[in-house]
């Protein structure tokens, strides 16, 4: 880990009264990303080259599906959709329903409203967890306050609906609703386990799975469904996104403890700073000294800072790290079984190649 995590931490900003959005002066609000630039934003790798023309439709699908009579609904959705990001959930439907031959559009509206979902629950996270730095720049509850934040992200997941309806496909719409309950569930358990260092490994992974695996799933399940999969691969693809979902959010909790913020684009430390009871902590404290677990417990409780050097050294000499990568691989190799059922293309390598950077990332 590079640099002081505590001086990486951004002082908090104080969220100005709901009523002075009424008045608001956009000049001053941080720049807003221009059509070319949302236009241009694919990320820039051999995984997504492979669908750059479907990629090029998604953006201008999102373009398209801001508009809103509220200029400030289209200021703060293109601020977090052009902020960046390695757009996984959408390149997941476009790789999915490629991998199988489909010819059509709907995965691109697909793809587009997956983005909106995801963007809207990445809203409401900030503001749940107070947050003031992704993906290297401030949030949007950081730059405009919690009530906009919330409120645009109301509008994307309503909009996500609306798209829904216009893929015209009932299972899509019984997959997608029911991901949204579990995706729901597993924030609320989130937020009931901090501060609690009693979480295990299991209650753990039922929280991932449902707080970050799920929209993974969903968003792979759903590109083989327009695609007329088999049942056999409509199953492989619905399982490779839930596992490929467990192992990115695994190297998530990992690197919050091996990374840099500047790397990250996130303040290092931020989990433990809001006492979440993540695997390494949970590791740690499973085959640690009871000394070091009565340290990472009090940790836990507590929240902030003022224990990570102590923390920091525990999960080291406790392999929990290491412990916290191996599952991560588990995942990301059950997640690369899963493509035996595809035919080979460009896109099936690239769904394979996809789950191994999963674990090999530094961000």
């Amino acid at each position: 880990m590079t640099g002081n995590p505590r001086s990486a931490r951004q002082a908090k900003t104080p969220v100005p009264a709901p009523t002075y959005f009424l008045f608001v002066d956009t000049a001053s609000m941080p720049a807003t990303p221009s059509s070319p630039q949302l236009d241009a934003a694919i990320p820039a790798s051999p995984i997504h080259a492979v669908v750059a023309e479907d990629f090029a439709a998604v953006n201008r699908t999102i373009l398209t599906q801001l508009a809103s009579r509220v200029p400030l609904v289209e200021t703060i959705g293109q601020y977090i959709i052009g902020s960046g990001g390695k757009r996984l959930r959408p390149l997941l439907v476009l790789l999915a329903a490629r991998s199988l031959g489909y010819q059509g559009d709907r995965h691109v509206t697909l793809a587009t409203l997956i983005e909106f979902m995801h963007t809207s629950t990445l809203l409401h996270d900030d503001v749940v967890d107070e947050s003031h730095m992704r993906r290297g720049k401030a949030t949007a509850n950081n730059a405009w306050g919690n009530a906009p934040s919330v409120l645009v992200g109301d509008f994307l997941y309503s909009r996500s609906f609306q798209m829904m309806v216009d893929v015209g496909s009932m299972k899509v719409m019984e997959v997608l609703s029911a991901a949204t309950c579990t995706i729901a569930e597993g924030e609320v358990q989130q937020l009931t386990n901090v501060g609690n260092p009693d979480v295990e490994e299991d209650a753990y992974f039922e929280t991932i799975q449902g707080k970050t695996a799920m929209l993974f799933e969903a968003a792979s399940h759903c590109g083989a469904i327009i695609a007329d999969a088999t049942p056999e691969q409509e199953a492989a693809l619905q399982a490779y996104g839930r596992y490929l979902g467990l192992a990115f959010q695994l190297i998530d909790d990992l690197l919050d403890y091996q990374g840099d913020a500047e790397a990250m684009g996130k303040n290092v430390g931020d989990d433990l700073a809001e006492g979440k009871p993540t695997l390494p902590l949970i590791q740690a404290m499973a085959v640690g000294t009871p000394d070091q677990a009565r340290v990472v417990r009090r940790a836990i409780r507590q929240g902030g800072l003022e224990q990570l050097d102590a923390v920091l050294a525990i999960v080291n000499d406790t392999g929990a790290l290491d412990y916290t990568r191996a599952r991560a691989e588990e995942m990301s190799a059950k997640a690369l079984a899963q493509l035996d059922l595809l035919p080979e293309s460009a896109f099936r390598d690239s769904m394979a190649e996809l789950a191994r950077l999963a674990v090999e990332r530094s961000n």
